[in-house]
């Protein structure tokens, strides 16, 4: 079983070799993520079923968020459990030394169909649709422009931007937690609203690092 400074090493490398060391929020999930996938890894437990796993999580969260009232506490604890064990089944790949290109693959078609259910758990709530919609596009985008400079031989992650995948799922379950709470329709409205901004600030950080690296 690879060590802790290991595991991170090999995070390392299958990111671009960005340094997860470097910030502390990304440390401290990556080493819980390491806890949590220890006996997971023990157990031989197949990364590719957690991928899986993470977006019935994510839809599960959608479908609690329907009901509405308290039903929307319950979505907001599946958002956090789809997005750990998004990051879960990387840590898996890695300690048992079977990441795999087909893997990557999937695990990034996951997290597009994650993040879409994220959004719609925020419409269910009580978010106007073309605001989930915007959302929705502004984070594809961003994937999308930093899968495309990937092709295009940036050999490396870039910038991490104020909306990544973490953020994503912190955003969207603290007010799906906020609606549960206080039962009201516009911590979903918010939420949303958070989604667009963040996503354009996201992108417009990512877009001059992509022109740095390719010019």
């Amino acid at each position: 079983m690879l060590s802790r400074d290991a595991y991170l090493d090999g995070w390392a490398e299958l990111h671009g070799g960005f340094d997860p060391r470097a910030l502390r929020p990304v440390r401290w999930w990556l080493c819980l993520t390491y806890v949590v996938a220890r006996p997971l890894a023990r157990l031989r437990v197949a990364p590719d079923l957690l991928t899986l796993l993470a977006v019935l999580v994510s839809a599960a969260a959608a479908a609690c968020a329907a009901p509405g009232g308290r039903w929307w506490l319950l979505s907001a604890l599946l958002v956090v459990t789809s997005g750990l064990l998004d990051n879960v089944d990387g840590a898996v790949a890695v300690l048992t030394a079977r990441a795999t290109r087909w893997g990557f693959v999937l695990d990034s078609v996951a997290d597009r169909l994650g993040d879409l259910g994220y959004l719609l758990a925020l419409w269910l709530a009580g978010a106007p649709g073309p605001l989930c919609a915007a959302g929705a596009a502004l984070a594809l985008l961003q994937e999308y422009v930093r899968a495309r400079a990937g092709a295009a031989g940036m050999g490396e992650v870039g910038v991490l931007t104020v909306w990544e995948r973490p953020t994503r799922v912190i955003v969207t379950a603290a007010f799906l937690l906020g609606a549960g709470l206080f039962r009201d329709e516009l911590w979903a409205w918010l939420g949303a609203a958070a989604w667009v901004g963040l996503g354009v600030v996201g992108l417009g950080q990512l877009l001059p690092v992509v022109r740095r690296a390719l010019r």
